[in-house]
């Protein structure tokens, strides 16, 4: 059963996205009046949790936010985008690097590695995130927006886990491409004020992932959109006896959206 829905799931992704990189564009050359957009965004991402255990099925379960302590750290994510009417397609560049550091109780072993308890370690996780999306505005009136479409996302990530002293370590890397349905919901309380909920996720047998942003908007002048908000990352893979990890980070976050 495992080993079927492992193949239905990678028929979907490619399916996914040949309908993104194929279809999608063709389409939105065809359409005038195009303006174009950047976005930035930065602030300060913690952890919420962040569970481990690699293989799966041999590992120990540890975790990078309780049994080590992670550092806030400052983030950015970048984006370039064109809207066509109702259409829009964009990218997004999105990196996030954090670092575990402490003692545990119990040894670990991790990815064939043993870690004895009491061992000075550093974890380090890195989720760096690329996108393309595509998305169509079903609903555009003066008070409420409502967009809908899809992205494809390529992971690039790794988990390493060191012994500060003698500086045996073990790392384990992933990349990978995975669909999402992309959602956007904008209430406009004025014309300069909204409310934006923003975002991409999807849930699989494989595991799932969540990025959604919940901000307030104010658009000085109609070329210029500033943000202040929340964003949550979520998600996770349990892959049989290959791997287990499930984490959330927090964000407090600002941005800036240029129009051209």
């Amino acid at each position: 059963m495992k080993l079927h829905r492992s193949f239905l799931f990678i028929r979907m992704t490619i399916f996914s996205m040949a309908v993104l990189f194929f279809c999608v564009p063709a389409a939105l050359f065809s359409l005038p009046q195009v303006s174009f957009w950047i976005d930035a965004e930065t602030g300060a991402a913690f952890t919420g949790y962040n569970d481990v255990q690699i293989p799966a099925d041999t590992g120990t379960r540890f975790s990078l936010a309780d049994d080590l302590t992670p550092d806030p750290v400052w983030f950015y994510r970048l984006q370039a985008g064109a809207d066509m009417g109702r259409h829009s397609a964009f990218v997004l560049y999105a990196p996030l690097l954090v670092e575990s550091t402490g003692t545990t109780s119990e040894s670990i072993e991790f990815y064939g590695e043993p870690f004895a308890a009491g061992d000075n370690l550093t974890g380090t996780f890195k989720f760096n995130s690329y996108r393309f999306t595509y998305a169509y505005t079903f609903v555009q009136q003066p008070q409420f927006l409502l967009a809908a479409g899809l992205t494809g996302k390529i992971r690039d990530a790794y988990i390493k886990l060191e012994e500060d002293d003698s500086g045996v370590s073990k790392k384990r890397s992933n990349v990978g491409v995975v669909p999402l349905i992309h959602l956007k919901a904008q209430w406009f309380i004025s014309p300069q004020f909204s409310l934006l909920l923003e975002g991409d996720g999807l849930a699989a047998p494989q595991g799932r992932a969540e990025d959604f942003l919940v901000a307030g908007v104010y658009a000085p002048r109609p070329d210029m959109e500033l943000r202040l908000g929340y964003r949550i990352l979520e998600g996770g893979s349990d892959g049989g006896g290959s791997v287990y990890t499930f984490s959330m980070f927090h964000y407090a976050t600002m941005g800036i959206r240029w129009k051209f």
